[in-house]
């Protein structure tokens, strides 16, 4: 039994469709029952290496401690001593770790033939817990573009891993990396000198790899992150309200292009700077400017400035909570004719 241009069925029933030979082709799994070929590590080791740290989900606790799935192994099982659970006395083991949560953990032993893998978590500093926590979250965007890859197109996960992850992991650290550095490459429109395809060497089929970059540029391109500050504003001289008004201003005219600054008012004298960035460390930087600007212009007045809030990315619960907190002072303070009208 055959199918034309896929390949050969290697079983009785249609689960698998395997290349007649052709350079670059993939298995495809024909099996819309379950998922299997949908499982697969994040990296090529079958098992982590000893000392390593390593993403766990704490599935049930027991008297030995607790036993947990490593989620970049294929979730395959890991037991958390009892002793390995903290470095002090253990008072409530649930006040140290909670089924379903996530946890960083380090590893002690690795019995291959017997599959036994045991972790500590009292041996992983705060530093190690950001470290791995940043690694498992760029392995993890990578395998939701692989795993979306291979399942659009019924491929076995484990083969995309193969043919690209895992190669790209060995090249550039991380397959994370090489796929930002190929949506970088195709963001200046592709044939740059000093960017490099990380694609270019692998044994995929072009149409593989459009579909893959497409669903790169879906998952892993930039946000644009919010940037925000709040100030205190005020002068009492003879200039006042123009005094401030051009201190503001002067701070609106450090944004740029790509970044531009608005300056809102809260409640006299509480202003909010804000912008928008794709990098964080710049948005920050670029609000520090304007906060700089406006407090040598208005103390040039007479005036002075506080920073109540300094400039920090902000979540759409803190931006929820702002406008909430707006409208509310804006029904409190409604205006009175005759009051100027001061906007930025």
């Amino acid at each position: 039994m055959s199918t034309a241009g896929l390949g050969t069925v290697t079983s009785a029933e249609p689960t698998t469709i395997t290349a007649d030979d052709t350079e670059g082709s993939f298995r495809l799994y024909l099996n819309q029952d379950d998922k299997k070929n949908l499982d697969c590590r994040f990296y090529e080791s079958k098992y982590p290496e000893i000392e390593s740290l390593v993403m766990v989900n704490v599935r049930t606790i027991a008297d030995m401690g607790a036993y947990v799935s490593l989620l970049e192994y294929n979730n395959i099982e890991g037991l958390i001593l009892l002793s390995e659970l903290s470095r002090r006395r253990i008072r409530s083991i649930n006040k140290l770790i909670r089924v379903g949560r996530n946890e960083v953990a380090m590893v002690l032993r690795v019995d291959k033939e017997k599959g036994y893998i045991d972790l500590s978590k009292r041996r992983v500093s705060p530093e190690d817990v950001a470290a791995c926590e940043d690694k498992f979250n760029k392995a993890k965007a990578v395998h939701g573009v692989l795993r979306h890859l291979a399942e659009r197109r019924k491929f076995y996960l484990e083969d995309l891993y193969d043919r690209i992850a895992w190669p790209l992991y060995r090249k550039y650290g991380h397959a994370y990396d090489a796929f930002k550095i190929a949506l970088a490459e195709e963001g200046q429109g592709g044939g740059s000198s000093d960017a490099e395809d990380p694609f270019a060497t692998l044994n995929v089929p072009a149409d593989v790899i459009d579909e893959l970059k497409t669903y790169i540029r879906r998952r892993l391109a930039p946000q644009p992150i919010k940037i925000r500050a709040d100030v205190e504003v005020s002068c009492f001289t003879y200039d006042g309200i123009d005094a401030i008004r051009d201190a503001l201003f002067a701070g609106i005219a450090v944004g740029t292009e790509n970044s531009p600054i608005k300056i809102r008012l809260i409640a006299p004298p509480i202003y909010v700077l804000s912008t928008m960035t794709l990098e964080k460390d710049a948005g920050i930087a670029l609000l520090q400017k304007a906060i700089d600007v406006i407090l040598e212009k208005i103390s040039e007045k007479g005036g002075k400035m506080d920073v109540k809030m300094a400039p920090k990315a902000v979540s759409l619960k803190e931006e929820t909570e702002l406008q909430a907190m707006m409208e509310r002072l804006e029904l409190e303070n409604r205006e009175v004719e005759g009051d100027d009208d001061v906007s930025f």
